[in-house]
């Protein structure tokens, strides 16, 4: 680790030292790739013994600071922390969904002045890696990940909003989910808007777009639990072949629909094996251009701070861009 995060270095040896005990001390840390709101470690011990570390403080989150960040009633919050890490782990894995198994938990500063989770390493190659590998040895593991999506899908709430929210018996902000996504899309377009010449010819199209699609949607009253952002690159195949889901942080009572329009974007043909008999079409159209304009709002959004994988962000901005723009054509 560079220089300048010797005190980080310091603090997760602490970390590693209690989680997995033995004498063991710390070799080395590596800091993953993809963590933009919180910093992701392998930590390495001297027998060879591995962990990853979630690091969630300001400094690791490179996401431009905006108001209403840190109000979990908004379901669609970033929603960082240990508080809401600990209660979307312990709602999957009462599921029997896959998760990376938690060693330690510091939320009291005593190893440093981040919130702290020490987790199983999964050493397993992504789902994304082994789609682009190959794609028939991940067939079975896109059958369990059917599987797992099941089992949320059926797990349900007579409310909406994040796991740490609704399981402590409180309310989310809104009147619905489909309100929630129309009011968030709208200010996804505003924002993106004001930063690309396009969208701003195209706003008022895509207003109108959004409330037609808004105004076929009847209402629900019971919610899925879903992921939020379950792309390919938040799963993980452990060597007994089974999907293990990461960055739980976004889980949340929701429409499942929301879910699926996510991982059909993210998984084109290879989503079929995940694909339910009984989700809403008219939610499937709204949520298809709320999740553009947001994937488009938010890359853009991101570009403004220092984050440094930059050409990847604004090439996933682009392709968003355009997708939108052809769903109000």
């Amino acid at each position: 680790m560079a220089a300048e995060t010797a005190a980080v270095q310091a603090e997760l040896a602490a970390a590693a030292r209690a989680a997995l005990g033995g004498g063991r001390r710390l070799a080395a840390v590596r800091r993953l790739a993809g963590g933009s709101k919180k910093g992701v470690y392998r930590l390495v011990m001297d027998d060879a013994a591995t962990a990853i570390a979630y690091r969630w403080c300001a400094t690791e989150n490179f996401w431009p600071v905006a108001e209403g960040d840190d109000d979990l009633a908004d379901p669609f919050s970033p929603g960082l922390g240990l508080d809401v890490f600990e209660a979307a782990h312990a709602r999957l894995d009462g599921l029997g969904v896959r998760v990376p198994a938690v060693r330690l938990v510091d939320r009291d500063g005593a190893r440093g002045p981040a919130e702290l989770a020490i987790v199983e390493d999964v050493r397993g190659e992504s789902l994304e890696t082994l789609l682009a590998r190959d794609r028939r040895a991940a067939t079975p593991v896109l059958e369990r990940l059917g599987g797992t999506l099941a089992a949320m899908r059926e797990h349900r709430a007579p409310g909406y909003g994040k796991v740490v929210v609704v399981d402590a018996g409180a309310r989310s902000h809104g009147s619905s989910c489909e309100q929630v996504v129309l009011d968030r899309a709208r200010r996804d377009l505003a924002e993106a808007a004001a930063r690309d010449p396009r969208v701003a010819e195209a706003r008022d199209r895509l207003a109108e777009r959004l409330s037609e699609l808004a105004e076929a949607v009847r209402p629900r009253t019971q919610y899925a639990l879903v992921h939020g952002e379950l792309g390919p690159d938040h799963v993980l195949v452990d060597p007994a072949g089974r999907p293990v889901v990461i960055d739980v942080e976004g889980a949340m009572y929701f429409d499942a629909e929301w879910e699926h329009v996510f991982l059909r974007i993210r998984l084109h043909d290879d989503y079929r094996p995940l694909e339910p008999a009984d989700l809403d079409e008219h939610r499937l159209a709204l949520y298809l251009l709320a999740q553009r304009l947001s994937l488009t709002a938010g890359p853009l959004r991101l570009l403004d701070g220092d984050f440094p994988h930059r050409a990847a962000m604004a090439s996933i901005a682009e392709y968003n861009l355009n997708r939108a723009l052809d769903l109000a054509r």
